[in-house]
């Protein structure tokens, strides 16, 4: 008697894993500094403080748990890392929907930030299943996940938020179990026993991690690159309720809706327009074109004066998310298959550094400037902060494409 053979691991599967992760994540972003700001009495000074340091101590777990789970994935395999990453989240969730004070909240963002580990797991899943010329356009796919969920989950978080400042919280965590489920049951494995790799503490720790990354021509240098984009991508996000909320007086359900369009027109670029437009201009340029737009972009942020520039501006910006796929493309090309977890968790441990960097000077930067003594009256701060990041990025771009022609005229 004939035995069904196992699932084929594909492309469909990851992004379904990736949209609910992020609708579950999306439902809580219009309230959480709503929460904070709560238990800091109402004070939007102390509760953008506040704010800044929660997300910071998740950054900081994840700073030191992403490049174990990295390491863990290209010796297990991906499906038990996303698996682990999922059931963290699902208990952050429920921490904080039931915390009767900031601390618990703490508590949550540590279980989640030690756990967090989907995203790069499902980055180093894309480069076991897609061949180097095609991972641009699949890492698109990631963008386009990100911004399905965008277009749902902050609308209903921000729905719910209407009701009850904790229901999202609950709804998120359902989300979760729905994914770990998926998980459990459907999503197949993408890396074969044969392609694994011993686990090694000296590749599973951050300092450790970072090292390895000198023995591939170009990557540090694109490692650096990818930090300093993530930074100033971190600025707008940990500011955008409370810049929105202040400038133009949106309200919970108005801050959702804007980030629901962010989503849209996310997922119409990355699911449609990635192909064709590195296609024309390839990886190296969509990069240096992308951070370049990204930084103006982020200018325009800081100047709008009027709520509907907003919209104008996402519009625009969503063209800039052609950096992302074409960064991770480029990374993915330098290192071997059974490296790819490893340096996705070194991408990821980046990434929360950023986070850890990012939210308290983005946070602590707009309270300053918000304050009423404050001598400096510039809400937008943080985002001319993020224009130079980006436009610092794009200088270490040019330099290891540099280091790379380099490397081909000397083999």
């Amino acid at each position: 008697m004939s035995t069904a053979s196992p699932r084929a691991p594909a492309l469909g599967f990851i992004f379904i894993t990736l949209v609910l992760l992020v609708l579950g994540f999306g439902i809580i972003i219009p309230v959480l500094p709503g929460l904070v700001t709560e238990f800091e009495g109402g004070s939007v000074s102390a509760g953008s403080h506040a704010y800044g340091w929660l997300i910071m101590v998740f950054a900081l777990m994840q700073f030191i748990g992403s490049p174990i789970l990295g390491a863990l994935s290209d010796r297990f395999g991906r499906r038990k890392v996303i698996l682990i990453a999922l059931a963290g989240s699902t208990i952050d969730n429920l921490v904080m929907g039931l915390a009767p004070t900031l601390g618990w909240l703490f508590v949550g963002r540590v279980i989640a930030g030690l756990t967090a580990g989907v995203i790069a797991t499902a980055n180093a899943y894309i480069a076991d299943v897609t061949p180097p010329e095609r991972r641009a356009q699949s890492f698109g796919l990631v963008g386009a996940a990100f911004g399905l969920g965008f277009v749902i989950g902050p609308a209903v978080g921000g729905l719910l938020g209407h009701y009850h400042l904790r229901l999202p919280f609950f709804v998120s965590a359902g989300c979760l179990v729905l994914n770990w489920l998926y998980g459990a049951f459907v999503l197949p494995e993408s890396l074969p026993p044969e392609k694994r790799r011993a686990f090694e503490w000296k590749r599973a720790n951050p300092a450790g991690a970072l090292l390895l990354l000198r023995r591939f021509p170009g990557l540090f240098g694109l490692a650096g690159m990818y930090f300093l984009y993530f930074l100033g991508s971190i600025m707008l996000q940990s500011t955008w309720v409370l810049y929105t909320g202040y400038r133009y007086g949106w309200s919970t359900q108005q801050v959702g809706l804007s980030l629901a369009f962010v989503g849209i027109a996310m997922a119409v670029v990355q699911a449609r327009l990635v192909r064709p437009i590195l296609g024309g201009l390839g990886e190296q340029r969509g990069l240096a074109g992308g951070l370049l737009l990204s930084a103006a972009v982020m200018a325009g942020y800081g100047l709008a004066t009027r709520g509907w520039m907003i919209y104008a501006l996402i519009l625009i910006g969503a063209f800039g998310g052609i950096a992302g796929p074409a960064a991770q493309a480029l990374i993915t090309r330098h290192a071997p298959a059974d490296e790819q977890g490893a340096v996705q968790g070194v991408l990821a441990s980046l990434g929360s550094l950023a986070g850890i960097l990012g939210p308290p000077l983005a946070a602590w930067s707009f309270g300053a400037c918000v304050a009423p003594d404050t001598p400096l009256p510039l809400p937008g701060v943080a985002f001319f902060e993020a224009a130079v990041l980006f436009l610092f990025a794009l200088g270490l771009a040019l330099r290891a494409f540099r280091e790379d022609a380099r490397a081909v005229r000397a083999a």
